[in-house]
């Protein structure tokens, strides 16, 4: 293990790619929800 040299750009990147795309969605869609969220309170409360 110690005789092998890290070549940058040469591990696969997919895995890491999925989980953003998961996580800015999930953050996408919560950011909606506590504007809806706000937006529902405004008008409730006038």
């Amino acid at each position: 293990m110690a005789d092998e040299k890290h070549v940058h750009g040469s591990m696969s990147t997919e895995e890491q790619e999925k989980t953003f795309e998961a996580f800015t969605s999930w953050v996408g869609y919560s950011m909606a929800v506590c504007v809806v969220t706000l937006i529902v309170l405004y008008l409730i409360a006038g």
